[in-house]
């Protein structure tokens, strides 16, 4: 395949100077690969905290993490974990491995334990449905071989910068493989969970991800039960905020600049080339390189006023998107801080609801719920002797805007700055709506955890517009474009095709999760990918190394059903 045309020009004098628009993981990444090959770069981010969508908030004396419940290649043995070692977001910390993905319980009394382990789960799911033995099996025995084909997954360079014999040599990595790709890739779970004589497991096989996801091929499913066997897709002690200043600290390190509270409202374009930003005050900040790292429509549609998009993008923004499942979906969700644990919750659960309970929750695309204990994921987010309940369920944000009243966003001055991110007031129905949700949520979890409404001591809800306020992504999608779709697809080839670029529009590039397709691990492999390409495009190496600011972090496998001691034994220790 032929490599994609150079996505810039070289200029003269040489381009040094960069402004990343977005402070989540993409823009972080992208910025911390800047200033490692020599680019004086400042984000401009419009939260006051670093992280977009990988985030958490305090209520009282507990913390809300909102993101993390697995982090891919968070172990050793994949190109991906080496970016989260160059991006300093893994080091000093615990990993926290669980033995079971998901739990599954049907309306019947049955439970699914979904074993990451290959062996146990076969055995587990054979006891429950000997019937389905076979197929069981067949499913197993593609974890097996998928195991193996992890570490080869390659995420370190993007296609247009492979030379041929780079090419060559990943697409060989793949051949032993490659039926098991293919068989998986080419059949959807809904279709494959089908053929289960057992009716629990034609449910619960569709909510291995927690949440049921109809137009997805059976690969990520098992692809994610094969990293959680690798021990690759732990979460990090300190959640997802943690994370995300992890990264911060890394780039600040590295010289980088960030201004909070930042929100930029044009591109500026001189003679179809970018050359800075203006901010909503007025302000404008010039750079010989763009780089955009936040929401794609906001990019396309408002930062740019629609211009520079081949047919391929205008199509893209004006039309697709709105398309149903071109998107990641939003979600409702509620957190509760308990006064004490309850130690007899599984870390994560998704509960089949009966159609009385679903009736009540608006939104609500599908008969499934998704409950996670927190403190078994993070016992540092809250008091010792207490837990977190964040119960969620995907969906659509049209019913919610039909309740809402005003504006769905509005920048406003609180302690001497403009900020962008601030609740609204939604009207009376809006509310209305999102407490009979948490109501209709902490009855059906009652009746399963006697004596957790009165544990209750402080609360918190979002939905999908509560994250359209907080990050700026389209209808509150989390995280972007839907991988496995023909959108999304369509996505990777064009970057393929032309690089992380938009037609006609010198020194501007795209990073993050909407210049790519899937979540946090992308976000960060796009940050290194873009600053490869514009490496290239300056004719300067690239280059990249390992934070060595802190030691290498340690992991710990907790099996499920046991609440982990304060501070577990490490497993083991991973080297750079």
């Amino acid at each position: 395949m032929r490599s994609p045309p150079r996505t810039g020009h070289r200029r003269a004098p040489r381009r040094e100077s960069m402004i990343i628009i977005g402070g989540g993981l993409g823009g972080l990444s992208t910025g911390c690969y800047a200033q490692m090959n020599g680019y004086h770069s400042r984000i401009f981010e419009m939260h006051e905290s670093p992280g977009g969508s990988c985030t958490a908030w305090d209520r009282g004396d507990y913390t809300f993490d909102w993101c993390v419940s697995w982090l891919p290649g968070s172990g050793p043995g994949t190109e991906l974990y080496q970016i989260w070692l160059e991006l300093g977001a893994l080091q000093g910390k615990e990993m926290r491995h669980f033995d079971v993905l998901n739990v599954v319980r049907g309306q019947d009394g049955r439970t699914v334990y979904f074993y990451s382990d290959p062996d146990r789960l076969q055995a587990h799911l054979t006891e429950l449905a000997p019937g389905d033995a076979r197929r069981i099996r067949a499913f197993c025995d593609d974890l097996r071989a998928l195991r193996k084909l992890l570490s080869r997954f390659p995420v370190l360079k993007p296609v247009g910068v492979l030379g041929r014999r780079e090419r060559w040599r990943r697409l060989a990595a793949f051949a032993p493989r490659l039926a098991v790709v293919r068989r998986s890739l080419g059949t959807l779970m809904t279709d494959y969970a089908a053929r289960f004589a057992d009716p629990l497991l034609r449910e619960a096989f569709t909510l291995i991800l927690y949440e049921e996801q109809p137009d997805l091929p059976v690969l990520p499913f098992q692809f994610r039960l094969a990293s959680h066997a690798n021990l690759a897709a732990g979460v990090p002690e300190g959640g997802s905020l943690g994370l995300a200043r992890s990264v911060e600290r890394r780039y600040l390190r590295l010289g980088g600049l960030v201004a909070y509270d930042a929100r930029v409202d044009e591109v500026l374009v001189d003679g179809d080339q970018a050359v800075g930003v203006r901010l909503s005050d007025g302000s404008e900040h010039r750079a010989d390189i763009v780089v955009s790292a936040c929401d794609g429509h906001t990019t396309a549609m408002r930062l740019l006023r629609g211009r520079y998009l081949n047919d391929f993008y205008r199509r893209l923004y004006t039309e697709t998107i709105d398309e149903p499942g071109v998107v990641s979906p939003g979600y409702f969700g509620l957190f509760l801080g308990l006064n004490r644990p309850f130690p007899e919750a599984d870390p994560c659960t998704t509960y089949l609801l009966p159609a009385a309970v679903a009736a009540r929750l608006t939104g609500i695309r599908t008969l499934s719920l998704h409950v996670q204990f927190r403190s078994r994921h993070y016992p540092e987010l809250s008091p010792g002797e207490t837990d977190i309940v964040f119960a969620s369920y995907v969906s659509d944000t049209e019913p919610w805007r039909g309740l809402s009243e005003g504006p769905e966003r509005v920048s406003r001055g609180r302690r001497g700055a403009e900020r962008h991110t601030l609740p609204v007031r939604r009207g009376r129905d809006y509310q209305l709506a999102k407490r009979q949700a948490r109501d209709a949520l902490v009855d059906f979890l009652d009746e399963r955890f006697p004596g957790l409404r009165d544990a209750v001591v402080v609360r918190d809800t979002s939905t999908p517009l509560t994250q359209l306020r907080y990050t700026g992504n389209y209808n509150g999608s989390f995280p972007g474009w839907r991988p496995f779709v023909a959108s999304g697809d369509a996505v990777a080839r064009e970057m393929r095709k032309r690089g992380p670029v938009l037609p006609g529009l010198r020194n501007f590039y795209l990073s993050g999760v909407w210049a790519t397709v899937g979540g946090l691990g992308r976000a960060a492999t796009a940050g290194r990918q873009v600053m490869q390409c514009v490496c290239r495009d300056d004719g300067r190496p690239f280059t990249a190394s390992v934070d060595d600011a802190a030691p290498p972090p340690t992991h710990v496998v907790l099996p499920v059903g046991a609440r982990p001691a304060a501070v577990p034994p490490p497993l083991f220790e991973s080297a750079p």
